[in-house]
């Protein structure tokens, strides 16, 4: 009886480094676009630096509230329960507004892009971290991205104001839930000062 043996795989181990290849193979975030006019469309239009200004504010909301719901599911420790519910206030207002500032734009003939690589590719809230976390460290992590969404939103609002008031009062919205926010979650780290 013949015995056959199988074939050694001798090709070389792939020793090339590390794939630095995107994840996908989407294309590029193209950013913020305007809409051809139509029909009997007037009105006030958005300008090209008007709609980036408003899709800053966008993409960086709805990273937040993204983020907010890693926290979410993922905090642990003391003062959880609080925590835990204070996020979902957080979320809830950063989808909310998300939504205000999309809306804005449609209205203002701009197109705004929620997709989820063009707001990883152009957000300008740092990584959250994975796993669990315990309820002080998730409190200063939340604390410095709700920082920087009112980073961009004050960094495009003397510009957004300049071309179109109406929606810098959106930003006035903002700005005021999400500072409160940032007040009151940082709250729980603080100390008493002497």
């Amino acid at each position: 009886m013949a015995t056959t043996q199988k074939a050694k795989n001798t090709s070389p181990k792939n020793t090339s480094p590390k794939n630095t290849s995107p994840k996908n193979k989407r294309r590029p975030s193209a950013g913020a676009q305007l809409t051809d006019k139509q029909n009997a469309e007037n009105g006030f239009r958005a300008s090209q630096e008007l709609s980036e200004k408003l899709q800053a504010v966008l993409v960086d909301l709805l990273e937040l509230a993204s983020q907010g719901k890693q926290a979410h599911w993922n905090v642990v420790g003391k003062n959880f329960r609080d925590t835990h519910r204070q996020l979902d206030e957080i979320i809830e207002a950063a989808r909310g507004f998300s939504d205000t500032v999309a809306e804005r734009m449609r209205a203002l003939h701009a197109l705004p892009d929620g997709r989820s690589d063009t707001v990883a590719e152009t957000t300008t809230l740092p990584e959250f971290p994975q796993g669990e976390i315990a309820t002080g460290d998730v409190i200063d992590l939340v604390t410095e991205r709700l920082e920087a969404t009112i980073g961009t939103c004050r960094d495009v609002h003397d510009a957004v104001d300049e071309e179109d008031p109406t929606s810098a009062d959106i930003l006035h919205a903002i700005l005021e839930s999400l500072e409160q926010f940032a007040w009151m979650v940082s709250a729980e780290n603080r100390t008493p000062t002497a």
